[in-house]
């Protein structure tokens, strides 16, 4: 096959995580059991969140778009691959891989600057409580909720748009489930631009990656200097649901994107895939739902109300 550029558009093959026909059912029901309660359960956090107004602070703010970014950033992903399973196809357009790329891109930048956001709000609430009402007012949290989206959506054009200058072969298989920038790169015919979207991606991954290093070494500073081991806990507890999401979605994503580097078996790399854009967001309402007493409380006051009006 030769290799052009896009005058004659190429065809993109997903071949998935594997072309073994007999688990196909197996990776269909998984993956579709796996979705549905990503689903249910952050439109749960969204609603509870929307019903209790006592919940209506800026930390449950920007944990209700964490939740509706990990809804969408899911649903840019799964639907194509359980079509393709369902269909036992494996094409997408060079349109749709671009669009799918694009999004992908806008809500994984998205997710990692509410995180950024959650963790200076968390920082200013334990540093400055007195002030923390007048700091974080609503005017401020729009704000801050509209210059995330804005730059994911400014942050995700390079990638999305690089693929209109790389040169392809006529029918191109992409050895993963869905149209993921390191995959593509590698099967590119022109690495012209592979150095400057690396920097693009790190550098839009650095900087939140410093805010919340830089929030929560403020924060282990405050609570250090409390006297009693009671208020370091309650401090620490404020803390414990967003660290441990921050953890699960930066040890999932430096895990891929490193190993993409450094190795070259791509179908490994689609596993692992698996953990930042299926497990992470389908996890992220079991740990704020477990681990926070008031969104327990909300969600058992919803539960009950549905149970007696029926």
């Amino acid at each position: 096959m030769e290799s052009g550029n896009h005058s004659g558009l190429p065809v993109f093959l997903l071949l998935g995580l594997s072309e073994k026909s007999e688990i196909q059912s197996v990776v269909f029901g998984l993956f579709l059991s796996m979705y549905l309660v990503t689903i249910f359960g952050n439109l749960l956090i969204i609603l509870a969140i929307v019903s209790d107004s006592h919940l209506h602070t800026p930390m449950y703010f920007f944990l209700s778009n964490l939740s509706f970014s990990d809804i969408c950033f899911t649903s840019t992903i799964v639907p194509k691959m359980l079509l393709n399973i369902q269909t036992r196809s494996k094409v997408i357009t060079y349109a749709g891989c671009i669009t799918q790329m694009y999004f992908f891109t806008v809500f994984g930048l998205l997710d990692n600057l509410l995180l950024t956001v959650m963790a200076c709000d968390r920082f200013v609430a334990i540093c400055h409580p007195l002030h923390y009402t007048a700091i974080m007012s609503p005017r401020l949290c729009a704000q801050l909720l509209f210059l995330t989206w804005f730059i994911s959506m400014l942050g995700a054009l390079p990638e999305s748009l690089s693929m209109l200058w790389l040169s392809f072969c006529a029918v191109i298989e992409i050895p993963h489930y869905f149209c993921e920038l390191p995959e593509v790169l590698k099967l590119a015919c022109s690495d012209t631009f592979n150095v400057i979207l690396y920097m693009v991606t790190s550098i839009m991954g650095f900087f939140p990656l410093v805010g919340i290093l830089f929030s929560y070494s403020r924060i282990v500073s405050s609570v250090l200097r409390i006297s009693t081991a009671d208020g370091k806990y309650k401090a620490f507890a404020t803390c414990g649901s967003h660290l441990l999401v921050i953890s699960l979605f930066y040890g999932t994503c430096l895990g891929v994107y490193l190993s993409s580097m450094q190795t070259h078996a791509s179908g490994m790399g689609a596993f692992a895939s698996v953990l930042y854009t299926v497990v992470t967001p389908m996890m992220n309402p079991f740990i704020y739902n477990l681990r926070n007493s008031d969104m327990k409380g909300t969600l058992r006051k919803l539960l009950c109300s549905v149970l007696s009006s029926q």
